[in-house]
């Protein structure tokens, strides 16, 4: 599955006020626009979900800024993701009013993707924005996932 802008925005914003939580001034949508190279419109925009989600405090004017309402350690990732992905049909058949699969009786695609999404959602729901912001000797250094391959001793075979 491939996150929307609008979700990795929305972690960056959240990781960047935790991580930033004991300054006297609170990071701007501003500041956070520059730093990272994001319409400060865009932003707001995000500021004001994550506000209304309760994770995010806006404080308008002089001294003003953003600052997080829960700790990061109470503020899971998958929560997140659920509020700012918009689609989790991962392929036709999971919205029955608009499937037309021919197959759909014998598949099992959907249930394999349903059970990976599944699967996906709860590791996110494992992980805190506390999580994502631990010092790097702390982490482990993600892996490079092996690219799938055909297995060579099964033929190919058309579906018609």
């Amino acid at each position: 599955m491939r996150l929307t802008q609008w979700t990795d925005y929305s972690l960056r914003m959240l990781m960047y006020c935790a991580i930033h939580q004991e300054r006297a001034r609170p990071p701007t949508v501003g500041e956070i626009s520059e730093v990272h190279g994001i319409s400060r419109s865009h932003l707001t925009k995000i500021a004001m979900t994550l506000a209304g989600a309760g994770w995010l405090e806006t404080t308008r004017g002089r001294g003003g800024g953003l600052r997080l309402l829960k700790p990061a350690d109470q503020i899971r990732v998958g929560e997140v993701v659920r509020l700012t992905e918009t689609d989790f049909n991962l392929v036709e058949c999971f919205d029955a009013g608009s499937n037309s699969c021919r197959i759909v009786g014998s598949c099992q695609l959907k249930n394999v993707l349903a059970e990976a999404m599944s699967a996906y959602l709860a590791v996110l729901d494992d992980a805190t924005v506390a999580d994502l912001i631990r010092p790097a000797q702390r982490m482990v250094e993600p892996q490079a996932l092996p690219m799938p391959t055909r297995r060579t001793d099964q033929p190919v075979t058309a579906l018609s």
